[in-house]
Formats: structure tokens, C-alpha cells, sequence
């Protein structure tokens, strides 16, 4: 079942810092952290902060060539975790056609932003990324956790480029 998700924010991993981006269920129960890279980070947060960009950025671009050919992003989901990786798919509507194209979720999330497009995650996923351990130390994965779990919502959009 996929369940549709928005972004809470963008923060840096306290323990290895390492951007996540932190997406959410509407009523806010259910939260599905994904670690990315730092320039994925960065065209997440261009696209948060609403700051142009001088040349168009490639998620721009996926974005003006989309557009150019008459077709729509229609979602974007993470679909799948395997072992510590997160997988996503682009769900395309082009020239009356469906296409689902397979894509890293931090370029599919930054794509979905700047296409206006709904982000969804299957409940596997969320449920699964709960028992992900994104460190090497039983102390600093518990402390994660933690962390994860007593999240401020002021501190959310903290991140710096």
C-alpha cells in the first residue's frame, strides 16, 4: 500500500553527518528518513528555500524536458529498501502514455518538488526503514534513534548548503 508522504525537512545526521531528508505521513505519525548525498541535499534545499538557481540544475532540466514533451510527473514513490538503500520510481504520464521509470529517491523527491508532484512511500518501506541501521556502532545507532524519535519541529529545514 503506498502512503502519501510530505517533506517535514532536511536535516544533517547528528552521528555521521550525512543529510537525511525526513518525509512524513499527514497526520504526522509515521516518519521514513532518507540518508542522501550532499549535492542531492543541496538541490533539495535550493528548491526549499524557493532560491534560483543561475543555470538550470538537472532536476530543472528532467523537469523542462518532461514539461517539453507534453508530459507530467504524476508521483513519485519510494518503493523499496534493500539492505541499507533506498529505491524510488518516477510515475510519468507522457503523451497519453503511463511510464515508470526507476530513479534514486533524493533526485526523485527534488524532481517532485519542483514538479508540484505528490510524493508517496510503500508501507513496507516505512516499516522497514524503523530497523535500518545507518551506523556501525550499536551506542551511536541507538542514539540515532533517538534522536529520529524526539525530533524538534523547529529544528527541521536546519540544513546548511
Amino acid at each position: 500500500m503506498q502512503i502519501e508522504m510530505t517533506l517535514k525537512g532536511l536535516m544533517v545526521d547528528p552521528v555521521t553527518n550525512t543529510p537525511i531528508v525526513l518525509l512524513h505521513d499527514p497526520e504526522g505519525q509515521r516518519v521514513l528518513p532518507i540518508w542522501v548525498g550532499a549535492p542531492e541535499a543541496n538541490a533539495i534545499a535550493l528548491q526549499i528555500e524557493n532560491i534560483p538557481a543561475p543555470r538550470p540544475m538537472t532536476h530543472d532540466l528532467l523537469r523542462n524536458v518532461i514539461a517539453d514533451l507534453k508530459g507530467e510527473v504524476r508521483r513519485v514513490v519510494v518503493n523499496d529498501l534493500k539492505g541499507d538503500t533506498f529505491y524510488a520510481q518516477l510515475h510519468l504520464r507522457v503523451d497519453g502514455a503511463d511510464a515508470i521509470i526507476d530513479a534514486r529517491p533524493s533526485d526523485a523527491i527534488a524532481l517532485a518538488l519542483r514538479a508540484r508532484a505528490p510524493i508517496f512511500a510503500e508501507d513496507h518501506v516505512i516499516v522497514n526503514a524503523k530497523s535500518l541501521d545507518m551506523t556501525t556502532d550499536k551506542g551511536n545507532s541507538e542514539r540515532l534513534q533517538q534522536w529520529l524519535e524526539n525530533l524538534d519541529p523547529d529544528e527541521l529545514g536546519k540544513y546548511k548548503m
